[in-house]
Formats: C-alpha cells, sequence, structure tokens
C-alpha cells in the first residue's frame, strides 16, 4: 500500500511553480502569491513593488522597508551578498533597492 505524501516537493518553475527563477528576479510569482493566499485565509501578502511609486506611499514604504530588511541580509549572508546572481541580490534589483 503506498501512502499519499502530505507535502509535495516545492517546484520553483514549471507547473505548480510559486516562485520566480533567479534570472528573472527571485521573489513569488502573482500566482504563488495567490496559491498562499488561499491557503492562508486573511494573509496580506504581496508582490514586489517593481514600478515607480509616488513618495510617501503605501507602496514606496513598502519598498522602502523590504530594501531595510534585505540590506540587514546583506550582513548576515556575506556570500550572497557577493554573488550578483545569489537570489538575494536579484530579488533586491528586482525591488530596485
Amino acid at each position: 500500500m503506498s501512502r499519499k505524501k502530505e507535502n509535495p516537493i516545492r517546484r520553483t518553475t514549471g507547473k505548480g511553480g510559486n516562485y520566480r527563477p533567479t534570472k528573472q528576479g527571485a521573489g513569488m510569482t502573482k500566482k504563488g502569491v495567490e496559491a498562499y493566499k488561499r491557503k492562508n485565509p486573511g494573509s496580506k501578502l504581496k508582490t514586489a513593488v517593481t514600478g515607480n511609486p509616488k513618495k510617501g506611499s503605501k507602496d514606496a514604504k513598502r519598498r522602502k522597508s523590504y530594501c531595510a530588511r534585505s540590506a540587514g541580509q546583506m550582513k548576515k549572508f556575506p556570500k550572497a551578498a557577493k554573488d550578483p546572481n545569489s537570489r538575494l541580490r536579484q530579488a533586491r534589483r528586482r525591488w530596485k533597492c
């Protein structure tokens, strides 16, 4: 008898891919955010702020907050900070940090 696996393998691309490939800027896709919200009702997860928000707007504040948090990760993981192709650096580039 085979049992059904409870946790399927996480995929970043292809069918069920909820994360953007590193070359496309890392982070979650819109589809991934929607899937997360279905599993976690009431969550307020959003995708990256990639546009050019107005100064002082909610989006601009989200970007500033993310950039500050990810700058801390750059200090904590110097190996990733030095590699221009790391997920951390690519995500920061996508957020325009």
